[in-house]
């Protein structure tokens, strides 16, 4: 089992979303999130001043897959999160060691 934590722009979540959905994600969490990358924020300019803003909004998905779907996940969310700019985001991929479902006390794959 995995853990995927995806990174993205707040304007493509429903693309994502759903593509994951079609891909057959059966469950996800979505968190709103403020970061940055290398480019440590951007310059913006309002009523002529320019100003820094170092923490942009971004939208955090994790989901918790079987290995095989990995893959398939992966894809469906760089056809859909990419845009070619700079700030497109981030996919991490770790390891999950057990799954326990609270309401049956199910482990494993199973309790995914």
């Amino acid at each position: 089992m995995k853990k995927i934590e995806v990174i993205i722009r707040p304007e493509r979540l429903e693309a994502v979303r759903a593509a994951l959905e079609n891909a057959g994600c059966a469950g996800l969490m979505i968190s709103e999130i403020e970061g940055h990358g290398k480019q440590k924020g951007v310059v913006q300019q309002w009523r002529g001043e320019k100003y820094k803003v170092d923490l942009l909004p971004k939208v955090k998905i994790e989901a918790i897959v079987r290995d095989e779907e990995v893959e398939r996940l992966i894809k469906a969310v760089i056809d859909n999160a990419r845009t070619g700019e700079v700030g497109d985001g981030k996919i991490f991929i770790s390891p999950i060691e057990n799954v326990i479902r609270i309401r049956t006390g199910e482990n494993g794959e199973s309790a995914i």
